[in-house]
């Protein structure tokens, strides 16, 4: 049997589709449908899901299946992130779940000469809203607001990323730039409508993404609320608020205990603490801005 085979069946049933299978394999739609029928083909044949107009749907054969597939993919995996941790090799790809913020720092960062990754290692940052399962290698490590409370796992806190409301300079508008009512469960999003039924202003833009926020408060569309690292060093922008102290971002670094002694993720590791250790008071928004290092493009 190919094991290839079996990962292809378990993210189809995951996923519910051919499609997003391969999105989350990065592999085409046709390889995940081959893959599947032979996979199929190893039971003699018989269909494992039903097609249907929402997608594909284990059927009772295919769930009879699926603990069996779930034990051979947990020791398939125990062994790479073993074969991985032994491999004394500073190079090739780590691939890292990040959050919004932490995605735009860490890539700011990576100009950085003084603090720079091994050459040989390529950074992957990888943004969502849900931390990837790290036991099943949707990523080496991960860099999370809400650090999980299960697992093989070690989590080490890194820092926090304050936050205020910041608006362009010399604005006088008192409309606000926030998120979309899809991420209404935000923290941001519920503290700038909690203001807005407070004090009766409008809502000039709402944007999915901090840096299109960041991008209408510079030009002056309205106010809104900024992590301080992003916006202290920028001259257009000035902030109108105390640190929100109530919103504050705490920050872990997570990684597999398997992995966590494999040298590129380690390095990784080091480079991602070392990062927010000497720019913990500029991530916290305590720092001068005229002293940070953190300079906005």
């Amino acid at each position: 049997m190919d094991w290839d085979d079996v990962r292809v069946f378990l993210a189809v049933a995951r996923h519910g589709s051919l499609r997003a299978a391969g999105r989350a394999l990065g592999l085409s739609q046709p390889t995940i449908g081959r893959r599947l029928a032979s996979f199929e083909a190893t039971f003699g044949g018989p269909t494992l899901f039903d097609r249907l107009p929402e997608g594909l749907r284990l059927n009772a054969t295919g769930e009879a299946l699926l603990p069996a597939a779930e034990q051979l993919e947990s020791a398939a995996l125990a062994l790479e992130r073993r074969r991985a941790a032994g491999s004394p090799a500073l190079s090739g790809a780590v691939r890292v779940s990040v959050g919004e913020w932490a995605a735009i720092f860490l890539a700011r960062s990576l100009a950085d000469p003084v603090r720079s990754l091994a050459p040989g290692i390529t950074l992957e940052l990888v943004e969502s809203r849900e931390t990837a399962n790290l036991a099943r290698r949707e990523a080496d490590l991960a860099v999370r607001h809400h650090p999980p409370q299960s697992g093989n796992l070690y989590v080490a806190k890194l820092g926090t990323f304050g936050c205020a409301v910041y608006r362009r300079r010399g604005s006088k508008g008192d409309a606000w730039v926030t998120y979309t009512e899809e991420q209404a469960h935000y923290p941001t999003a519920r503290w700038v409508q909690e203001r807005l039924r407070e004090d009766g202003s409008g809502v000039a833009v709402r944007a999915s993404g901090m840096p299109m926020q960041l991008a209408a408060i510079r030009a002056g569309a309205g106010r809104g609320i900024l992590p301080c690292f992003a916006a202290d060093e920028d001259p257009l922008l000035e902030r109108v608020s105390d640190l929100l102290s109530e919103i504050a971002a705490e920050y872990w670094v997570i990684v597999h205990r398997d992995l966590r002694r494999a040298a590129c993720v380690r390095a990784v590791m080091d480079w991602v603490r070392r990062l927010f250790a000497d720019h913990r008071d500029a991530l916290a928004g305590t720092k001068a801005a005229s002293s940070s290092p953190l300079a906005a493009e």
